[in-house]
């Protein structure tokens, strides 16, 4: 029988990083074995499945060398996700980072870092599989229609907007139909704002409040008619099957792969 992957996740402390743990704890074919975060509590950290604990730092570089783990899995922010994968791609450990708001440059810097590694990674706007075809089908319908708007709906803690999320559909929207979309203009703007922020013609609006998840709404219209494409995720579980495929696919990638959808084949 194969040697499970073996994972430390980044960020464990947080709501995404003990759902992912959780996750972990029950996929026969991966074993958490390190967590890391800026908030350490002690030095092991209970799985939350009651099995046993890890060891628990804020220190990667430590843990990695301590319970030398396959994959990382970053589920932290911006700031903190850049040099722990510097430090995980530089001692041979395989990223898969869900983390929001990298800009471009930080994941061309991640896939210069596998490529220099040779070693597979997977960044993904959103690890939901309903928010991937979401965002697979928006692309599709976009190609016939002019105009679209994007409304995306999170919970109030969320640090950016708009989400990693609509900003991929967008740009995936406006690749397929080969130009930006038309953006109508609006002559008086009684509150300035209100027609949210444009990328590529497309008006994004961005909605955080109490008692919402993660939810996304794509808009199309043209003549005499509009198509609406919703997805919702009522629960952080929602996101942990796209986390645990990326976490076995990874093993067999030798470089850095964006998007969930590349390894789902869409």
């Amino acid at each position: 029988m194969a040697q499970p992957i073996r994972v430390v996740v980044h960020g464990a402390a947080g709501k995404m990083g003990r759902e992912v743990l959780n996750a972990l704890c029950h996929a026969p074919d991966l074993k958490p074995v390190g967590a890391v975060d800026k908030a350490v509590s002690g030095d092991e950290l209970a799985l939350p499945d009651g099995s046993g604990a890890v060891p628990f730092s804020s220190d990667l570089a430590s843990i990695i060398a301590r319970t030398k783990p396959d994959v990382l899995i970053d589920f932290s922010t911006a700031s903190a996700a850049m040099p722990a994968l510097r430090t995980a791609v530089q001692n041979g450990v395989r990223p898969v980072v869900g983390t929001t708001g990298l800009s471009p440059a930080d994941v061309q810097e991640i896939e210069t870092l596998c490529q220099s590694k040779h070693l597979g990674g997977v960044v993904a706007a959103n690890f939901s599989l309903g928010a991937v075809m979401l965002m697979h089908l928006s692309q599709i319908a976009g190609k016939y229609f002019d105009f679209a708007e994007i409304i995306e709906l999170h919970h109030d803690q969320k640090a950016d907007a708009p989400s990693g999320t609509a900003l991929a559909t967008a740009r995936m929207m406006a690749e397929a139909r080969g130009k930006p979309f038309i953006h109508p203009q609006t002559s008086k703007q009684n509150l300035p704002g209100t027609r949210g922020g444009e990328l590529e013609g497309i008006s994004i609006h961005s909605v955080r409040l109490q008692g919402l998840l993660a939810h996304q709404e794509v808009i199309l219209g043209g003549l005499g008619q509009t198509l609406t494409i919703r997805h919702d995720s009522i629960s952080r579980e929602s996101f942990m099957p796209g986390v645990v495929l990326a976490a076995r696919e990874v093993m067999k990638l030798d470089k850095l792969v964006i998007g969930l959808d590349r390894l789902l084949g869409l």
